[in-house]
């Protein structure tokens, strides 16, 4: 890997450069291991350490096929998709390899008894297979996480319908927490030239995951002058939703955890900011039963900052613990758009506050090429910037995603993979320069 690592710090970005230089038999990568999927059993959720099931070693470089793209991966990031890949929660990802595998024979090479993990990635295209035409060697680029076959109907309106949709590097192998990544050439993007390796790598899954399910006409159809609601707004999805409700003109009302994560949305330009351990809300009185009385003084709590107005959109993820809050807050004919559940995949609400108001629960998903192009768009023209909070190197991924599991974080946590050090990959100083200050802002928060 040294002879690649070299010619992209060297700056070239030649083609010729790149096709010339040979591919190393094998790569390091970050994995969970098939046959060690019981080794959890007992234990809480809580209780499950990413740092024991996560291991770095070499793995062989895969077989490239049509229409893919190998990858050098400088640097990628954590998302909760690898939290519970490393947790083997709700499952082990080892049947999603399986049924892959069953598809196609080129699929097959995803079944193994490893699974590379990772959706998010910033690097350098080394190869690309038969059929593409849009990408070569020496291409700056980040990758989106959407992978699918397109060869059903339904995929052809929108991409997140195809019956043969995954999350690459949760549902696929080869993902970006490694030296090396295959990925679909429909997933990559021009990386932003006035980031670093890491900042670019950190939008990926959640900026494009907000953009859909808070802008796009697939999700809440966001417009000028709506409330929205964000529940984890500090945190790797909330905290680029905040900014595109800012950025459109909308008013954010981030709900945070920690002074420390107020501290955030106020640097993101956000005023209505609500911290909700501050507050003693208990939505729940116990594991079976919820409180609607807290439900309404949260909603009195909102109205208080925004002048009376309840919330036109909630942007939802934290699932089960928050959403009966949820469907209840949101305005007459209100939208609840969610996503993810990090606290628990089975929700419960009162269905009156739903029925009677004429309120919208939307299921949202991850992004089709489309919508994650236009997201992107946005941090390359510095609209939206990342909110990087720490970076680690490839040997501590199993701390960084801890880290993630245990809501120590703050913003996105990043990986570097082969970039040797943090602060490396601009190539527009002149941008960077104009956004220096909102960029530091986010990282200094």
């Amino acid at each position: 890997m040294k002879d690649i690592r070299d010619a992209i710090l060297s700056g070239d970005r030649h083609q010729q450069t790149y096709a010339g230089l040979p591919l190393p038999d094998s790569y390091r990568a970050v994995t969970v291991h098939k046959d060690e999927t019981e080794m959890f059993a007992g234990r809480e959720s809580k209780d499950k350490d990413p740092r024991e099931s996560l291991h770095v070693e070499q793995v062989p470089v895969p077989e490239l096929g049509p229409g893919e793209a190998v990858v050098a991966v400088m640097a990628s990031a954590i998302n909760y998709n690898t939290v519970w890949s490393s947790i083997f929660e709700p499952m082990p990802t080892f049947g999603f390899l399986e049924r892959y595998g069953k598809l196609s024979e080129l699929s097959a090479r995803h079944d193994l008894p490893y699974h590379v993990l990772g959706s998010d990635l910033a690097g350098i295209v080394l190869r690309t297979g038969p059929g593409v035409n849009a990408w070569k060697p020496g291409d700056e680029v980040v990758a989106h996480c959407l992978s699918v076959e397109l060869e059903h109907a339904d995929g052809h309106n929108d991409t997140m319908l195809d019956p043969e949709q995954r999350i690459w590097g949760f549902e696929t192998n080869f993902g970006g927490l490694a030296e090396l990544a295959v990925v679909k050439t429909n997933q990559l993007m021009p990386k932003a030239a006035h980031l670093t390796w890491e900042e670019a790598a950190s939008p990926g899954l959640v900026n494009s995951t907000a953009y859909r399910q808070l802008v796009s006409r697939n999700g809440a159809g966001m417009k000028l002058g709506d409330v929205v609601l964000v529940w984890g707004a500090s945190g790797g999805l909330g905290s680029y939703a905040t900014q595109m409700a800012l950025a459109s003109g909308a008013t954010p009302v981030c709900i945070v955890s920690s002074p420390d994560k107020a501290a955030i949305c106020h640097a993101m330009g956000a005023e209505l900011v609500i911290d909700r351990n501050a507050g003693g809300y208990r939505f729940w009185k116990d594991e079976q039963t919820q409180d609607p009385r807290e439900w309404k003084r949260f909603g009195h709590d909102i109205r208080e900052l925004t002048g009376g107005r309840d919330p036109d959109i909630v942007f939802e993820h934290p699932g089960r613990e928050t959403f009966g809050a949820s469907v209840y807050v949101a305005r007459k004919g209100g939208t609840i758009v969610t996503c993810a559940s990090t606290s628990g995949f089975v929700h419960e609400y009162d269905n009156r506050y739903l029925w009677m108001n004429l309120k919208r629960i939307i299921g949202s998903h991850f992004a089709n090429y489309r919508e994650a192009w236009e997201a992107n768009d946005l941090i390359r023209r510095g609209l939206i910037h990342p909110t990087l909070s720490k970076t680690y190197p490839l040997d501590e991924t199993g701390r960084a995603a801890h880290d993630v599991h245990r809501n120590l974080h703050q913003g996105k946590v990043g990986v570097l993979a082969l970039a040797p050090e943090a602060g490396l990959g601009v190539t527009d100083p002149e941008l960077r320069a104009r956004h220096e200050a909102a960029i530091n802002r986010f990282h200094d928060a």
